[in-house]
């Protein structure tokens, strides 16, 4: 397909609390778009006030797709997001409108935009016994085993990284070749489609201040007791809800289970928040093609500097806001 007929995707970027979901309404409600999630933890019901999930009441007529789509203990790989994410945008463009991903967890976009490689799907089986390897032997032992099996691969991955190192090894057992050596094969991206990446690059102080207020604001709205209901009513034990172990949600458990007050729980929430905007940002900088705008997307400045950037890009078609017959063409 040539560059002229593909057809526009708008990606947003940027740290926790940048304000990307207020952006992504934004353009959304003017250009006719649809919002679509790749948030890892957004995607699982009941987990709303500790992932920052817009609200139901907030996203006015704005279709989202990709939230509360799983049950807290339903497995959702990286590869499955993909295959979901794909059909959407499909679905998004076939309708006439916009396709705007918004969300924070970087593998997944990767995942979409530039696929995966073609490797055997997961077995939990198998896992569980490299995890109880791990437990006995050691993770050092673990990585020797990986060594055997396909050494370029443990030079790529540390002993100490011990999921990577299970999936590697669970690449090798099931395939019967090295996971190096279907890494090299490539990968195959988002067909169909002309990417336009905006990133939020916010002062980095203030962003520190409103990841604070932020995870004061989520404790206040009653994130321990949305934790306390999601364990209730886990048909397993909490240990086997992966979104459990989620920023917020694991400290809130903490809190429940009495190891923490709940002054701590906060305290520990902002650490590994901020630690965790700063890690989004050294991603999300490795990306390609991403064009960069200083400031929060909730600022109306940086909202217009963004939809003027998107008009000057060009190839974008035309979307039409159906309530003010707003018309955006190009």
């Amino acid at each position: 397909m040539a560059k002229s007929e593909e057809y526009p995707l708008v990606t947003i970027v940027g740290p926790t609390a940048s304000g990307k979901t207020a952006l992504g309404l934004f353009l959304a409600e003017r250009l006719n778009g649809e919002i679509v999630n790749y948030d890892s933890v957004q995607v699982y019901r009941g987990f709303d006030i500790g992932s920052g999930k817009v609200p139901a009441y907030e996203r006015g007529a704005v279709p989202h797709h990709l939230l509360d789509i799983l049950e807290p203990d339903e497995v959702f790989t990286a590869g499955d997001y993909r295959r979901e994410g794909i059909r959407v945008v499909a679905e998004v463009r076939d309708r006439g409108n916009l396709p705007v991903l918004v969300g924070g967890t970087g593998l997944y976009l990767r995942a979409l935009l530039l696929g995966l490689f073609e490797g055997p799907p997961r077995s939990e089986a198998l896992r569980a016994r490299l995890r109880a390897i791990a437990q006995r032997r050691g993770r050092e032992f673990l990585h020797r085993l990986l060594e055997r099996q396909d050494p370029a691969a443990a030079r790529r991955i540390g002993p100490r990284d011990t999921q990577k190192a299970i999936r590697a090894l669970e690449v090798c057992l099931l395939s019967r070749q090295p996971f190096s050596a279907l890494l090299k094969r490539g990968r195959v991206g988002l067909r169909g489609f002309r990417i336009f990446k905006v990133g939020l690059n916010p002062d980095r102080a203030e962003l520190c201040r409103r990841i604070n207020r932020r995870v004061e604001q989520m404790y206040a709205a009653g994130l321990v007791e949305e934790t306390r209901a999601l364990v209730s009513r886990a048909a397993g034990p909490p240990a086997g809800i992966k979104p459990l172990g989620a920023l917020g949600y694991r400290d809130a458990w903490a809190v429940l289970r009495g190891e923490i007050s709940l002054e701590e729980g906060v305290g520990k929430t902002q650490a590994a928040t901020r630690q965790y905007a700063k890690r989004q940002m050294t991603w999300f900088r490795r990306e390609a093609g991403v064009n960069w705008f200083a400031g929060f997307g909730d600022d109306p400045q940086v909202q217009h500097q963004v939809f003027e950037w998107l008009q000057s890009v060009g190839s974008v078609g035309t979307f039409v806001q159906k309530r003010d017959n707003f018309a955006w063409s190009i």
